[in-house]
């Protein structure tokens, strides 16, 4: 903590104690009733100016006198014709969350970090904004004063406490060359965009409950606002993208939705790689108080053709679905629009599936697609081998839906052929059973299912020697403890 801070704090607590009505012997006996653990004599010496106090001495100090003042304070009052208001938060949180709700109100995207610097300073505390490249490799950071091209150090996922609170979802406390902050994980919804880095004055914040709260409740806004801006500015884009996208890299782009989302205990989470040169996969869904509806697809061909079928299903899809159709008329939609706009040889695998939120009732419709898997509790991986059709674009009848029952903690698994089809510098594959035990792997190491998603690209790149011929895409959705998935709230409420 600074000096001019301590000095400030110590002469407000001067000023309080001599409308308190205590003597020096009467402050001691209720400080050290407290926890306090300075004797009489020092705390005099405070009281007068003569020497310091270490921080949470004299934050009890402070609370001693605050409790004497409480007690002279009327406990009734005479109430008012309507509830008495004021246009300025009276709390340090609430002025931090107000700070960065007023400073986004039209401001640029590239200013948000300054904002939610200024609005830190509510809280005392000092914050750089750190947002995760598309590629989920590494954490970049934002500064407050910048143009939005990188500058500074990137920070790695695997070896650094800010890839920790980013992979695990919770803060992480450092004291590294004397300077103590906090990493907390920057979230839209479930969405991971990066990480808060917090600076505090003194190591004893550090293990601050209510510090840690309030730091979540300024991520959590900020979380929701980084998308927001994203939509009419570049600055985020800039800096998430380290490599410039191909076209057809941003038509797919264009149309994914959020990589994460979650409704009460259901969580899906979608990764797809190379994020600056996709050709043909993509994926959708929508979440419900009742229902989840997921498509993965994949469209023939590596160019811009294959990008346009698949942002073509993407939409078909997306019509029929919010009309309040059924997978049936899902399937026949693509298939139409495939046929209609590309003609003969155009087409573009898929699975459709629906998940029943209350009963875990899934029912899905494969189109030449790989086949889904079910990873039951216990590890036991369980392909779906039923409901398949033509590829859609070729021709879609009366398609006969398959059904199958998930059970809490059950994961369901949707990819494209980029995943099992990777092959080694022997040509070995990574087929169904390197996922499969992928997947017995991550459900014993508890891990979140966007960390799960993220981790099987990382060793698809590795079993393929760090390079991918085709794309790779993976949806993971599974029912979850949102605590894990939230930071400092653990019931997930």
């Amino acid at each position: 903590m600074t000096t001019e801070h301590a000095d400030r704090q110590q002469h407000s607590i001067t000023t309080a104690l001599r409308h308190a009505q205590l003597t020096i012997d009467e402050l001691w006996i209720r400080y050290f009733a407290l926890g306090g653990e300075v004797g009489l004599i020092d705390i005099d010496a405070y009281v007068h100016g003569i020497s310091g106090l270490p921080p949470l001495q004299r934050d009890i100090l402070a609370h001693a006198v605050n409790e004497r003042l409480d007690e002279l304070t009327p406990p009734h009052r005479a109430d008012y014709s309507r509830p008495a208001r004021t246009t300025k938060p009276r709390s340090r949180p609430l002025s931090a969350l107000v700070a960065l709700l007023e400073g986004a109100e039209l401001a640029p995207p590239d200013r948000l970090p300054a904002v939610l610097d200024a609005a830190a300073r509510a809280l005392a505390v000092r914050i750089t904004m750190y947002l995760i490249d598309y590629g989920t490799r590494q954490l970049h950071p934002w500064p407050a004063h910048g143009d939005g091209v990188h500058h500074g150090e990137a920070l790695g996922l695997d070896t650094t406490p800010a890839g920790h609170a980013f992979r695990q979802g919770e803060i992480v406390p450092t004291r590294e060359d004397g300077h103590p902050r906090l990493w907390v994980p920057l979230l839209d919804g479930v969405e991971r965009l990066g990480v808060l880095d917090v600076e505090v004055d003194t190591a004893a914040a550090l293990d601050d409950p209510e510090l840690h709260a309030q730091c979540r409740w300024l991520s959590i806004l900020s979380g929701h606002l980084v998308p927001q801006l994203t939509r009419y500015g570049d600055a985020v884009d800039v800096l998430r993208q380290p490599s410039p996208r191909t076209v057809s890299g941003e038509v797919i782009w264009s149309l994914l939705p959020p990589l994460t989302a979650g409704v009460d205990n259901f969580v899906v989470s979608g990764a797809i790689h190379p994020s600056y040169d996709v050709n043909g996969d993509a994926f959708d869904y929508a979440l419900s108080e009742t229902t989840a509806t997921l498509i993965v697809l994949e469209a023939a061909g590596r160019d811009l053709r294959s990008a346009l079928i698949a942002a073509t299903a993407l939409a078909a899809h997306r019509r029929a679905r919010r009309t309040g159709h059924g997978l049936r008329e899902q399937a026949r939609a693509i298939d139409a629009a495939i046929s209609r706009q590309f003609g003969d040889g155009a087409f573009a695998t898929a699975v459709l599936a629906e998940i029943d939120l209350a009963t875990g009732r899934l029912r899905y419709l494969n189109a030449g697609h790989p086949r889904p898997l079910v990873m039951r509790e216990g590890g036991v991986v369980e392909p779906l081998t039923a409901g398949r059709i033509p590829p859609l674009g070729l021709g879609v009848a009366a398609p006969d839906i398959a059904e199958e029952v998930l059970r809490p903690a059950d994961w369901l698994v949707l990819h494209t052929d980029g995943i099992t089809g990777a092959r080694d510098a022997h040509g070995e594959p990574f087929g169904d059973t390197g996922l499969a035990d992928f997947l017995r792997r991550e459900a014993d190491e508890g891990n979140p299912p966007p960390e799960s998603a993220r981790r099987l690209i990382r060793t698809v790149l590795a079993h393929q020697g760090g390079t991918l011929r085709d794309d790779a895409t993976v949806v993971l959705a599974r029912w979850t403890d949102p605590g894990k998935l939230l930071p400092g709230r653990p019931d997930g409420r």
